[in-house]
């Protein structure tokens, strides 16, 4: 049976590649515009959030439109992965705008130790953070991520991803093959950081909610002394992307280190403005603010 499943969707992945970036998008879109109607959860989760910060400033009218466009752009986003994938870094590069990297440091590729770390977010099509990376010649991407419980979905999902060159390390299981991966240095990393954290982030305001906030890049970023940025895919047109690179968020007060929270609420205030800029652009559907769990750090914590 999971043979049968394999083959059918690997044969589907290779028809949706094959057809032109344009068709792929409109297709994705289309999907998308089902799955508002039929996946009522999901829909529920994405409503629900939008009126948590949104609903002072927004009718009623305005987010279901906000909601609907959203469901859309997911599926644009999720299909155009699939072909991105493969594209030619050419091809792709010609669909793809850049826009701040005269922020980004001007040390020569084989500088040791020339790594950056960047602070993204499930913006517009995200799996091109990669090869966006290759265009400004940020040596080797990497980024962490978390399994899926199905095998089957995990392993094709690994198999589209790889295709772009990114190194992958999954967050529970492969911590210390990613510590040694960044002692190595030349190694840009992206962590994703608008997410719900669980007990191991920090309860910190996003959209003018409490929520728990990953601490990684703030932690990483001062143990491994890697300059931190945030960076922000911008959907422009059917099938074309704008990544802009955020200004470089400080992890040093003078002399002395900034503490993990106060990195932290810059990253949220970054992210938040790319949301309240394009609202329809980010991940609604993720469950992103939840009641204080037990054991869960709150925002006067002491973090170092």
């Amino acid at each position: 049976m999971n043979t049968l499943v394999h083959l059918t969707l690997s044969a589907m992945i290779r028809m949706v590649q094959l057809l032109p970036l344009k068709g792929v998008a409109r297709l994705g879109r289309a999907g998308g515009a089902l799955a508002f109607w039929i996946d009522h959860r999901h829909r529920t989760v994405a409503l629900n959030n939008l009126k948590l910060c949104f609903g002072d400033s927004k009718s009623e009218t305005e987010i279901h439109r906000i909601a609907r466009e959203n469901f859309r752009r997911i599926g644009e986003s999720y299909a155009c992965a699939i072909k991105t994938a493969v594209m030619p870094l050419q091809d792709l590069r010609s669909r793809v705008d850049l826009v701040g990297v005269e922020k980004l440091p001007k040390d020569p590729p084989e500088t040791p130790g020339r790594g950056l770390i960047f602070a993204i977010g499930h913006f517009g099509n995200f799996e091109i953070y990669a090869q966006s990376a290759k265009f400004i010649g940020l040596g080797r991407f990497a980024t962490t991520y978390r399994g899926l419980r199905q095998p089957l979905f995990n392993t094709i999902l690994q198999s589209l991803r790889q295709q772009s060159g990114c190194l992958f390390f999954e967050r529970r299981t492969e911590a210390r093959a990613l510590r040694e991966a960044l002692n190595t240095g030349n190694l840009t990393l992206g962590l994703l950081a608008d997410q719900h954290a669980g007990t191991r982030g920090a309860r910190l305001s996003f959209l003018g909610h409490e929520c728990s906030t990953t601490v990684a890049p703030a932690v990483l970023a001062r143990r491994y002394r890697r300059r931190l940025f945030t960076a922000i895919c911008y959907r422009i047109g059917l099938g074309r992307w704008r990544v802009e690179v955020g200004d470089e968020i400080p992890i040093e007060n003078g002399t002395k280190p900034r503490s993990i929270s106060e990195i932290m609420a810059d990253v949220n205030q970054a992210l938040e403005t790319a949301v309240r800029r394009d609202p329809a652009n980010w991940f609604w559907v993720h469950k992103r603010w939840k009641p204080l769990s037990r054991g869960e750090r709150t925002p006067s914590s002491s973090l170092p």
